[in-house]
């Protein structure tokens, strides 16, 4: 069903685009540093898990509606901003104690971290536009099952995605574990955090398609 080199050159292709520091990464990093490594991974696995979403509308054919509907894509991005910048607020305002200070529930914090990924992700229309144009580029319809193609390279996509990311969220956690011994400290990641997510905002409405 695959074409082996041209899988392979897909798999290079989507390791090149992981790794290129983006919208995803930025998210994790400013994730990792507020809450730790394990909030850095559970914020990438939300972001895989929209990912996955996306692939599998983008293998339905269900994407091509932002591509016929730009309505629907202009109501997803505003919707998209209006939550980073949600979460921008959130971050400049936070006055958690330091680690260490209080034994609170960090389950609950790991899981928020999960679904502010997955929603941050879902509600980005330029993902689904970016699976509409970059994946099919790597199929090939003379064997067959082009469904099934697409499918193997979303969730390819996704797989090298998620182990960049959640990479990337431990060593931002660790890094920020290192210095929130200081409180001064621990306020100014909670800034960067907030600047990040009000950069995507902003990006995510101002950048053109």
């Amino acid at each position: 069903m695959i074409d082996t080199p041209l899988y392979l050159a897909f798999v290079a292709a989507a390791l090149a685009l992981c790794v290129t520091p983006g919208p995803d990464m930025m998210f994790v990093v400013a994730m990792g540093g507020r809450g730790g490594p394990a909030t850095g991974v559970m914020a990438a696995l939300g972001v895989a898990f929209g990912a996955m979403v996306h692939a599998l509308a983008a293998m339905l054919g269900l994407s091509s509606l932002f591509a016929h509907l730009p309505v629907l894509y202009d109501v997803l991005r505003w919707a998209g901003a209006a939550y980073l910048l949600y979460l921008a607020v959130q971050a400049f305002r936070d006055r958690s104690p330091l680690a260490g200070e209080d034994d609170g529930p960090a389950p609950a914090g790991r899981l928020r971290a999960f679904v502010r990924g997955a929603v941050t992700n879902l509600l980005n229309p330029k993902v689904i536009m970016f699976n509409i144009a970059f994946l099919p580029q790597f199929v090939s319809p003379e064997r067959g099952h082009v469904t099934g193609q697409l499918l193997l390279l979303g969730l390819t996509l996704v797989v090298v995605g998620l182990a960049v990311d959640a990479t990337v969220g431990v060593l931002a956690g660790r890094l920020a574990a290192l210095l929130r011994h200081s409180r001064r400290v621990a306020r100014g990641l909670d800034v960067f955090s907030g600047a990040v997510f009000g950069a995507l905002a902003v990006r995510l409405v101002t950048t053109s398609d």
